[in-house]
């Protein structure tokens, strides 16, 4: 087997121990506010100086998240996280934004860049656009089955991380707004309000109106197919919970990767959501995903609490020494200890005695050499040089050995910063802009009115729709045409895209919309231009300015954002706004109103959460589900408020050709205001 690196969580320093002692090879963890768990303890650089030490002292890796969306407003205190990483030898940022990426380059460009799961690396394209951007590793999203983990592996040479352990979203990683959206605190910034572990019920036979609650995720017993794999690093999710779950969690993996049986029971006990699932790795979706916490496995918890504690506080042995120790005649003895990583001390004691019993031999030096219980040392060879007939009492061993062992220890945990070089904040250009441009993105052709492709300087249409009824395209419309690629694209599925846009070219279509990296490489490859859409989750002027570099045309910005500070992104990238529609919330590989299965869906439903709110909910070619907001999003009424920006979107779903008109020419021309309608987040400042 590969040699695997497990990677524990960590919300706060006793966390951080609780993995070290159970056996993590690394440990991520956030500072501050600029990480994807914000409600966790997290560290200050008192605590991350600690966790330092005793990482370096140990030889555990050091990741730090700054895995969130970033305002622009909040660079300094990215370059103030950046500088302590560098300063306490943090070996790799965990980086979602990419102007968040850029920056770190150009400070610390020693520093190792790994790819979140937020940016939604699920197929080959996107793990190639990782590799080109300069990440070393990227973070795979947690949808993704063995035979698609395997194409990335063996297709493209980056460092890939899986979670193997943990809570499994409902929604395809960095992909959900349900959270901003109807709790006011986005997932995409840390604040994760947890919405998918509220009541929603379909009202479809076998649904437990918990419609979108999956268990989490348990891959302890496909640990050697995922090594087989040539995966690098195991991710155990979990820095919102207690050291006891991440000792547990650790220590059962770290059984499992020596080729023993997790204690799956322990696990459970600790925390579970009735049971486990493997999620998507064996290909499969379906209602046994899905559970929720019952009152049992709360109180299962108690039943474990001293094995947990007794976890979290033994230390497993992991650096290995080679002692050397001498005792000459007439001269003070002496023990040399020498870690596997070149690091050496040597320790004086006193001189030997003649022996008027036993003598000293290598057999009683080893067993002094081997008492090193409760410390993370073992002894890995040990050599003599004695000269018989002499005695060395075995305290006074014991005491050489405790004070090499403190001396190398120290000498371990020094820890070497990584150079960074302040900058001056790059100043982004104030963005100007004339008049506003409308684009409509339909979910069908017969949508598209005549009107519609007078006024839009951009149809929208999604690929699989456009290449069905191709027949209903005007031929004076294909210049305005860009086709929408699907928001997730799985393994086989990314060969078969690929011919897909093939057929487009070959009906004179030109234009590309695409919301994550995948489709950015894909698009560029192809020779299309590309346009962005919402799914990049740009919310900086770093982060457009990165996107303009990858070949972007425009770019839509993140629908998180308010209004002032989207209008206040500058740079040269021609940007657009979400202006009409029901907001999308949710992407998932798996089904919110399938539980009963697919024989007789079809295609669409609903769901309704505990607030009689009505979810519109979509299967496209019942490979993913849409969820989309209650209310449609509507700005017409406040035309002085579309200032600011190259083009506004409309984005319509199940509106007629005539509705779409109506509210097309609402934002051309009436102003009118309308009712049971949403402001999305634009004036609710989203934490």
């Amino acid at each position: 087997m590969n040699q695997i690196e497990l990677l524990a969580p960590a919300g706060n320093l006793d966390s951080l121990i609780a993995g070290v002692h159970s056996g993590a090879d690394a440990v991520y963890f956030g500072i501050g506010e600029l990480n994807a768990r914000r409600n966790a303890k997290n560290f200050d650089e008192d605590s991350l100086r600690e966790a330092s030490r005793i990482c370096k002292e140990r030889g555990v890796k050091m990741h730090m998240t700054v895995n969130t969306m970033v305002y622009d407003r909040e660079y300094d205190a990215v370059l103030r996280t950046v500088e302590l990483a560098c300063k306490y030898g943090v070996d790799a940022l965990i980086v979602q934004d990419l102007g968040v990426a850029q920056l770190v380059r150009r400070v610390a460009p020693q520093m190792k860049l790994h790819a979140s799961t937020q940016l939604t690396v699920h197929n080959v394209s996107g793990a190639k656009q990782t590799k080109e951007l300069g990440f070393s590793r990227v973070v795979l999203a947690r949808e993704m089955s063995r035979e698609e983990i395997l194409q990335i592996t063996k297709q493209v040479p980056i460092e890939t991380e899986v979670f193997v352990h943990g809570a499994l979203c409902m929604c395809v990683s960095g992909q959900c707004y349900m959270s901003s959206v109807i709790g006011e605190r986005s997932g995409n910034r840390g604040l994760c309000a947890q919405p998918c572990r509220l009541p929603f019920s379909s009202g479809r036979k076998g649904d437990n109106g918990y419609a979108l609650s999956l268990k989490d995720l348990s891959l302890a017993d496909r640990v050697r197919e995922l090594t087989d794999l040539g995966v690098c690093s195991f991710k155990i999710e979990g820095r919102m919970k207690r050291p006891e779950y991440v000792a547990a969690a650790v220590s059962q993996f770290r059984r499992a990767l020596q080729g023993q049986q997790a204690d799956m029971e322990l696990m459970a006990a600790v925390f579970s959501r009735s049971g486990f699932t493997q999620g998507y790795f064996d290909g499969k979706t379906g209602p046994e995903m899905f559970g929720i916490r019952q009152k049992e496995d709360v109180l299962s918890g108690q039943k474990v609490l001293k094995q947990l504690n007794d976890l979290a506080a033994k230390e497993t042995p992991r650096v290995g020494v080679d002692f050397t120790f001498c005792m000459p005649k007439d001269a003070p003895a002496s023990l040399t200890a020498k870690d596997l990583q070149g690091n050496s001390v040597t320790v004086q004691g006193e001189i030997a005695q003649q022996a008027l019993n036993r003598p000293t031999d290598e057999e009683l030096v080893r067993r002094s050499m081997e008492k090193m219980g409760g410390t993370f040392y073992y002894l890995n060879s040990l050599k003599t040089e004695i000269n018989e007939g002499l005695i060395y009492p075995a305290s006074r061993m014991n005491l050489l050995r405790r004070q090499a062992l403190e001396q190398l220890t120290r000498q371990r945990g020094k820890i070497q910063p990584i150079p960074f070089e302040p900058v001056e904040k790059l100043k982004a250009v104030p963005h100007s802009t004339k008049q506003m441009a409308f684009r409509a993105q339909v979910r069908q052709i017969s949508q598209i009115t005549e009107n519609m492709a007078q006024q839009c300087e951009l149809l929208i249409v999604p690929l699989n729709e456009l290449l069905k009824n191709a027949k209903l395209l005007e031929k004076r419309w294909i210049s305005k045409i860009a086709v929408s690629l699907p928001r997730v694209v799985f393994g086989d599925d990314e060969k078969q895209l690929k011919n897909q846009l093939t057929e487009c070219k070959n009906l004179g279509i030109t234009r590309l919309s695409v919301g994550n990296l995948g489709g950015v490489y894909l698009g560029r490859e192809m020779g299309f231009t590309v346009h962005g859409e919402y799914g990049l989750n740009i919310a900086n002027s770093g982060c457009l300015e990165e996107y303009r570099k990858l070949g972007l045309q425009d770019a839509l910005l993140s629908f998180e954002l308010s209004m002032a500070r989207a209008r206040a992104i500058g740079g040269e990238l021609p940007r657009g706004i979400f202006l009409y529609g029901k907001m999308p919330l949710m992407v998932a590989r798996n089904c919110p109103i399938r539980l009963g299965g697919c024989k007789d869906c079809k295609g669409f439903g609903t769901m309704q959460d505990r607030k009689k709110e009505v979810f519109e909910v979509r299967c496209t070619e019942r490979k993913y589900s849409e969820v989309f907001n209650s209310k449609p999003l509507y700005l017409a009424d406040k035309p002085e408020e579309l200032q600011g920006f190259d083009y506004g979107l409309l984005y319509f779903t199940s509106e007629t050709p005539k509705q779409a008109d109506k509210i097309l020419s609402a934002y051309l021309q009436t102003h009118r205001s309308m009712e049971e309608i949403t402001r999305g987040l634009y004036y609710r400042n989203v934490k």
